[in-house]
């Protein structure tokens, strides 16, 4: 049960009916995360559903060897749909959730996902909206696998990351992004490098400025 319902109203007022708001008021938990703070690991099992208020979380899948790759950013009203389809199958998790900043979130129950569906209109339409978000998140990363360069690739990152913590100056060191593209921290510093002389960014230690 959430103590502040009126947490609760405040975020969702507009979007959810009054009776589903009681619902999360209910059986929903809060809870506020550091950044760095993990949410699910790989092999993890998924027992609830956050669903973000502020803040911001990456996504990221490894490969049998351990090498990460980012898969997408969540953030405000924003929910993960891995969690979604993997829970319910009982399956361990195949993805990684870290906290980016300070993130305030709120846990729904696993099992409450599909009996809200069936219940509430806006539920159903937050779900099938997050489905739709995560798919168009996952075209966009293999559409920038298979047809960008690197530097195209590394400003596609730079840019959603920026509009995830909805800042200009990034607190990241060069071997974090190398690991979330998938490349070489020789490769990222290089590139950087570029970008600073054109203008776009302004690099310190691990800090970039976007200008």
């Amino acid at each position: 049960m959430i103590n502040d319902s009126q947490l609760v109203n405040r975020a969702f007022r507009g979007d959810f009916e009054p009776a589903l708001i009681e619902e999360i008021n209910r059986v929903g938990i809060y809870q506020e995360v550091e950044e760095g703070d993990y949410l699910i690991r790989p092999g993890s099992y998924i027992r609830s559903v956050p669903i973000i208020l502020s803040g911001s979380v990456k996504i990221m899948r490894a490969d049998a060897g351990g090498n990460e790759a980012l898969l997408y950013y969540l953030s405000g009203l924003d929910s993960c749909a891995m969690s979604m389809t993997g829970g319910p199958a009982n399956k361990p998790s195949e993805i990684t959730a870290v906290a980016e900043e300070k993130t305030r979130l709120i846990f729904i129950p696993l099992e409450k996902v599909d009996e809200w569906i069936c219940r509430f209109p806006t539920w159903k339409q937050f779900v099938f909206r997050t489905y739709q978000r995560r798919f168009d998140d996952m075209i966009a990363t293999i559409d920038s696998i298979a047809f960008q360069k690197l530097d195209e690739r590394l400003l596609t990152y730079l840019k959603k990351k920026t509009q995830s913590c909805q800042c200009t100056v990034l607190q990241v060191t060069h071997e974090e992004i190398a690991r979330e593209m998938a490349t070489s921290r020789e490769v990222i510093s290089r590139l950087l490098k570029q970008l600073e002389r054109v203008g776009y960014l302004r690099l310190s230690r691990n800090k970039i400025e976007i200008l």
